[in-house]
């Protein structure tokens, strides 16, 4: 079933953007061109000329402060893939065993060609999960937020489980492939060994020790283990 506001089939790029904002605006940016041209890895002039089309189709609105919103019709778009694209991380890394890194590649070329039919079955096979392997939730599913801190607020001896690995640090050069070696991964149990005043943290990691940046540590979410 097309999602409302949708007629099929959708233009792949209309997908790619509105999926890029969607993200964007789940880590709590403000959604700009540059913003988005960054994580596309195009030029602000294409993304200028698409948010062009975008708004004229009805799925996006640029508000006076230049900000950019998607309209019903769009986050309904957005959804839909993103749906698709955790399903099919999922499915990757649970059913055929492929690294968190590329998953993440894979599951971008999959997103777009996946049925409603197809969807449904990669659901239903998996047990209807509720997040992508990095524990970013998946849309339509039953997930239910934990209360989480980023990983930065965590003292010096304190446990901690990871829980969200997000979209931005998905979309970091060689973090992922990092972060999975290292046992930084949503479900895993970890200690802050030490704090450095340039924010970097040494975490215990499965009985190894691991160096996180100010940049991914700030980013990645976590529970306290009390």
């Amino acid at each position: 079933m097309a999602a409302p506001g949708i007629t099929a089939p959708v233009n792949i790029a209309f997908a790619q953007y509105c999926e890029a904002i969607f993200e964007l605006a789940e880590d709590d940016f403000d959604v700009i061109q540059a913003r988005i041209a960054e994580r596309l890895g195009v030029s602000r002039p294409a993304v200028s000329e698409m948010m062009r089309r975008l708004e004229h189709e009805g799925f996006v609105a640029v508000r006076v402060d230049r900000k950019i919103v998607l309209t019903d019709a769009g986050r309904s778009l957005a959804e839909r893939t993103v749906r698709r694209h955790r399903l099919a991380e999922r499915m990757l890394t649970d059913l055929l065993g492929l690294s968190w890194a590329e998953a993440h590649l894979e599951a971008a070329r999959w997103e777009g060609v996946i049925s409603p039919t197809v969807e449904a079955a990669i659901d239903r096979v998996l047990g209807g999960p509720t997040t992508c392997p990095h524990g970013n939730p998946i849309p339509g599913s039953d997930y239910a937020a934990p209360n989480t801190v980023s990983l930065s607020e965590v003292l010096v001896g304190a446990k901690f489980q990871v829980v969200r690995i997000p979209e931005e640090l998905e979309f970091t050069a060689g973090l992922l492939h990092f972060l999975e070696s290292a046992a930084v991964t949503p479900g895993n149990t970890g200690l802050v060994t030490a704090s450095s005043p340039d924010g970097t943290l040494t975490l215990e990691m499965d009985g190894r020790h691991v160096g996180i940046g100010a940049f991914a540590a700030e980013r990645i979410m976590v529970m306290l283990d009390a």
